[in-house]
Parts: C-alpha cells; sequence; structure tokens
C-alpha cells in the first residue's frame, strides 16, 4: 500500500483539468484545513475532494468490493476511512467551508461540470496583465 498514491491521481488531475478549462482558479492540498483537501476555493470556502470508488467504497459502484483475501482487515480499513472522511468533512464544516465530493467513477461524467457549478457559482473572469 505505500505505493498508492495519495495526491496527483489520475482522476484528481482529470477534474483538475476540467476546472481549469471552466475558468476556476483553486489552490491545491492545503495542510492547515482538515483532510487536506485535493482542491481548496478559499475566497469561495469551498472544497472538493477526490476520492477513489475502491478505498473510499462509493456505494453502489462496482469498483467498491472487499477483497477476499483477509476480508475483515479490508472491512475494518474501509470503515476507518470513511469515518475519517466524515470526521474531517465535519471539521470543515465547523470552520466555514462547504465540501463538496467527486467519485472517481464521477469524473468522466458529462453532468459533472453543471455540478461543478451549481456548488461552486459563476467562475469570475479575470483580466490578463498587459
Amino acid at each position: 500500500m505505500a505505493r498508492i498514491r495519495g495526491r496527483d491521481t489520475g482522476p484528481e488531475l482529470l477534474l483538475r483539468k476540467l476546472l481549469f478549462a471552466m475558468g476556476y482558479r483553486f489552490r491545491l492540498h492545503r495542510k492547515d484545513l482538515p483532510g487536506r483537501p485535493d482542491i481548496v476555493f478559499k475566497g469561495r470556502r469551498k472544497v472538493v475532494f477526490v476520492h477513489g470508488c475502491f478505498w473510499h467504497q462509493h456505494p453502489g459502484c462496482g469498483v467498491a468490493h472487499v477483497p477476499k483475501t483477509r476480508p475483515d482487515y479490508w472491512r475494518d480499513k474501509f470503515a476507518r476511512n470513511r469515518e475519517r472522511d466524515a470526521r474531517n468533512e465535519e471539521r470543515l464544516r465547523e470552520a466555514g467551508y462547504d465540501c463538496f465530493v467527486v467519485w472517481e467513477c464521477e469524473v468522466r461524467d458529462e453532468r459533472l461540470p453543471g455540478k461543478l457549478r451549481e456548488f461552486l457559482g459563476p467562475a469570475t473572469a479575470k483580466q490578463g496583465r498587459s
């Protein structure tokens, strides 16, 4: 498991490209916020987490299965992951942030840009330097 990346994953990179193309600007993995959110919109007080369907056990997703080897270990691990996610989201809400979770299987969904725009509001158009 040491080789499992926690940042700059394929789904996260796709989402970042999408957000940038939509005109949003953001910060990454802020260490001073609970759970180190993947994408942070500080001025909007909003954060986006990109969850892997397997590691965070996306309900109803075919990728979210329990391995046959050591199933008790994996059930406990997944339960701890979900508890940690809930705890971090609660702490962020207490700090005044709104949270949005994008699941790995949703990154290529054509409805995602609309959901993001609804969550984030309109992108601000900044003038380039001359």
